[in-house]
């Protein structure tokens, strides 16, 4: 009896240890996206800012591949969160516009990004990765749209599209709210939640939500498992609210709203160097796969800069939806590399299920490509495939295209322009009169690109909805018509 109890220890204890080594020797990389929003082109040291310093951010990116043609799926933010995390053109799922207030029981059924879309951290999660959501959401705030129902195992943050930064403040006018008895109360003013009950939230949310992402990292290496963090900071978003102390570091900037913005960044640049520390000292630091992107263009309306590009947040120019972007692997990928291909924020979820060793169904569509191997190799993945944006307005659509070296454009319902965009980053010559076979040729590419849209689930506003109800929307045949094509030949 002694014996074989002794044997059986034993095998118990070989067992542990061949299942502690095999958690130990997952070489699956943990995932880490840190999303801004709002954040422009030229508001990061990495890319050239004179006046925002973000010397954490700046040691990441020249640890690792700096993209300098990085393009997201729309100018707007709910647009854009919705294609990132289903790897879809949100005009292909219905979520094109931007949801504009929190959805209530009585619209639940279609104000959010439909749950027949797969998120990638639902895939991630299946493939045994510890998933976190923390900061904006924006995809549908009605019960089935929930972070926790998206494949996110935790969630800290807010719902809808925007949020004030400091709590002691916006929870009195909260409260003077609710004892008024409005039932219709501001998005940017209700309680942070924490998978679905009310958080008791005390510092700025910039710093709460580099906070809950160190939490998150401490829990998942606590549990052995690899994971994927989707930190999505609502910095610098509007309102602009920073810290007095972040402040006085850009005393130097005579702009108060470029003033206030630059402090919001670099609390967000403050943050990510807290995570980083938290990285190493878990021992996750070299293993770790960091995203570092915007959602959309700056708006240079609130203190953003997108220098050299033109444009804002909300156009199909350059600056409405080409963003910072950097990869940080120090396993694997080498430092001081820039990326200047044109890769776009939908090759993240392709990406991301390769590294987890994983799949998605056969019925899962995908616009991105698993862009990985290009990277590390210094190779384009499009090869000359295209890469869109398209954003509704009223009653027309502004469009851009890029394909290799070269970027179509059609803003406020002006005619075509075809720019050299490696060479004309600011997008100042119109080529389309000299080469007009090739405008051409990619707008006529790009039509056929929205063959298989859908109508939209939601409209920004009641003037946008009437447009598509009464057939002055989408009007595609108009947006790519042939005498659109082409103006004033001699002069281009």
């Amino acid at each position: 009896m002694i014996i074989f109890n002794e044997i059986k220890l034993l095998f118990m204890m070989v067992a542990l240890l061949l299942t502690n080594c095999g958690m130990a020797q997952d070489s699956r990389p943990n995932i880490l996206v840190v999303l801004c929003d709002d954040l422009g082109y030229n508001d990061v040291g990495f890319n050239g800012s004179k006046d925002i310093k973000t010397p954490e951010l700046d040691k990441l990116a020249h640890g690792g591949t700096i993209f300098t043609s990085a393009y997201v799926a729309h100018p707007f933010c709910g647009p854009s969160r919705s294609a990132i995390l289903t790897g879809r053109y949100p005009h292909f799922t219905g979520t094109a516009y931007n949801l504009f207030q929190n959805s209530s029981e009585e619209d639940e059924d279609n104000m959010g990004v439909p749950i027949e879309e797969t998120f990638m951290s639902k895939i991630l999660q299946e493939a045994g990765y510890y998933t976190s959501a923390v900061g904006k959401w924006h995809l549908g705030a009605a019960p089935k749209f929930h972070p926790n129902k998206r494949g996110f195992d935790n969630f800290y943050g807010f719902l809808g599209g925007g949020h004030d930064y400091f709590p002691e403040k916006y929870r009195k006018v909260y409260q003077e709210q609710v004892n008024a008895g409005n039932k219709n109360i501001r998005d940017y003013l209700l309680p942070l939640e924490h998978n679905g009950k009310p958080a008791e939230e005390s510092e700025y949310l910039t710093d709460a939500f580099s906070r809950e992402a160190i939490r998150d990292i401490k829990t998942a290496t606590e549990n052995k498992k690899p994971f994927f963090v989707y930190l999505a900071y609502n910095a610098p978003h509007v309102p602009l609210q920073a810290k007095s102390e972040d402040l006085k570091k850009f005393e130097n900037i005579k702009d108060t709203d470029r003033r206030t913005y630059a402090a919001m960044v670099y609390a967000v640049d403050r943050g990510v160097g807290q995570i980083v520390k938290t990285l190493k000292e878990t021992n996750q630091y070299e293993n770790t796969l960091i995203v570092f992107m915007s959602d959309n263009g700056g708006n240079t309306d609130h203190g953003a800069d997108n220098y050299p590009l033109k444009g804002t947040k909300g156009d199909t120019w350059e600056g409405g939806y080409r963003v910072p972007m950097f990869f940080h692997w120090p396993k694997k990928i080498k430092g001081s590399q820039f990326f200047d291909f044109p890769v776009s924020a939908l090759d993240l979820y392709p990406t991301f299920v390769q590294l987890a060793k994983t799949k998605v169904s056969n019925d899962k569509k995908l616009d991105g490509k698993d862009i990985m191997a290009g990277v590390l190799a210094g190779t384009d993945s499009y090869k000359n495939q295209m890469i869109y944006s398209l954003r509704y307005r009223e009653g027309y659509s502004d469009v851009g295209g890029r394909q290799g070296d070269w970027k179509i454009t059609r803003m406020a319902n002006e005619p075509w322009g075809l720019f050299n965009i490696k060479e004309d980053i600011g997008e100042k010559k119109n080529l389309s009169g000299k080469f007009p076979e090739r405008l051409e040729k990619m707008v006529s590419e790009t039509e056929k690109w929205t063959k298989d849209f859908v109508r939209p689930l939601w409209y920004y506003s009641v003037k946008d909805q009437e447009y598509w109800n009464d057939g002055r929307m989408p009007r595609y045949e108009e947006t790519f018509e042939i005498s659109k094509l082409v103006t004033h030949p001699n002069k281009n």
